[in-house]
């Protein structure tokens, strides 16, 4: 569905002072804010405009350009790498093999198991990787090198010796429970719970494994192949299911891989958006020219016209980031700055005296 315009959104025009902004969102807000009973939808689109409309640089490029000069946003664009309100990222992504899916940025709440039974599982492990910027654009493959319990390579996690077989649990007899009588002034109470030598599953090793001890597990090196979508962010993290830690007679854990992003020497990011800055002569921005661009695809030929002034913005359509799940991208937005010379020659004053008394 189409997007708003935040003028509209917010009930004002476009030559709208900062005051009036202001006034018009937090009387917006209070009408539609959730906790008054308003509307969520229209809350967060409020937010949205006066997100952009306070800004001056971003205010300055929705005049200019609309909503592509602002960058898109997850919760209209389902670019879920851009996130909403200020930071937090809480979303799903399947990258089919590896078995991968959830990327976010703030995992620490909710259900980490993703839906599955809590039935005892491994350990989860986290880390940490750095990308260029460039990377993080079109997306990657990286290696990432981890210590960590892995299933026994000599029992294959059953704990028991091989040439052995597993055998009924001497303690509950192969129930997997046993059952306590405890005494209260009701009467004798039974309480059954599982069997503490079988850990429930009714069967143990007639030998236990001579290398694991028992345990399923053993420490090893082991490399993991890590497929980064273009598009991400800096901040974002990715999460591998069942590639944490192992544990006998249970599912690994998952594993964690937050991604930072490394500052490009010449662009900045907003979402899908890429900016950068080139650099012109007074000349050239009074005469026009045309420049060679430097984009994340390469260089581009851009024409500046006459009478440029410095700090005006030009869009590159489909130069931008990404967007995920689409085969589409944001823009890059180009704002010229205009050199103004410091140093003349006794020629080029006396050429600029001349123009000026013309």
């Amino acid at each position: 569905m189409a997007k708003r315009d935040y003028y509209e959104v917010l009930g004002v025009g476009k030559s709208a002072s900062a005051d009036e902004l202001k006034k018009a969102y937090r009387r917006k807000a209070v009408e539609y804010h959730p906790d008054r009973g308003g509307d969520e939808t229209k809350f967060k689109e409020i937010n949205e405009a006066y997100e952009i409309l306070k800004d001056d640089a971003k205010r300055k490029r929705y005049d200019q350009f609309g909503h592509a000069g602002v960058g898109s946003s997850a919760a209209s664009d389902g670019n879920p790498f851009a996130g909403f309100g200020g930071g937090a990222q809480d979303f799903s992504f399947d990258f089919g093999d590896l078995g991968l899916g959830d990327i976010f940025g703030s995992f620490f709440g909710g259900d980490m198991g993703g839906g599955r039974s809590r039935k005892a599982r491994g350990q989860d492990v986290e880390t940490s990787i750095e990308i260029s910027f460039e990377q993080a654009v079109f997306g990657t493959e990286v290696d990432l090198n981890l210590t960590m319990q892995d299933t026994c390579s000599h029992c294959s996690g059953t704990t028991v010796e091989p040439g052995y077989d597993l055998k009924t649990c001497d303690n509950c007899g192969g129930s997997g429970q046993v059952t306590n009588v405890m005494r209260t002034v009701f009467g004798n109470i039974q309480q059954s719970a599982p069997c503490p030598k079988c850990e429930g599953r009714g069967q143990i090793p007639e030998k236990v494994c001579t290398v694991c001890k028992g345990r399923g597990t053993e420490k090893r090196n082991q490399i993991v192949r890590l497929k980064i979508p273009a598009g991400v962010d800096d901040g974002a993290t990715i999460r591998l299911r069942e590639h944490g830690e192992a544990i006998a007679h249970g599912p690994k854990g998952d594993l964690y891989v937050n991604i930072r992003v490394k500052p490009h020497k010449k662009f900045t990011r907003e979402g899908d958006l890429i900016l950068s800055t080139e650099h012109i002569e007074m000349v050239d921005a009074a005469l026009g020219t045309e420049i060679d661009v430097s984009t994340v695809d390469g260089p581009v030929r851009m024409k500046v016209p006459a009478g440029t002034q410095s700090g005006t913005d030009f869009k590159l359509s489909g130069h931008g980031v990404p967007h995920l799940n689409k085969n589409s991208r944001g823009v890059h937005i180009v704002t010229i700055a205009v050199d103004t010379p410091t140093k003349l020659t006794k020629d080029q004053r006396a050429l600029l005296e001349s123009l000026r008394e013309t």
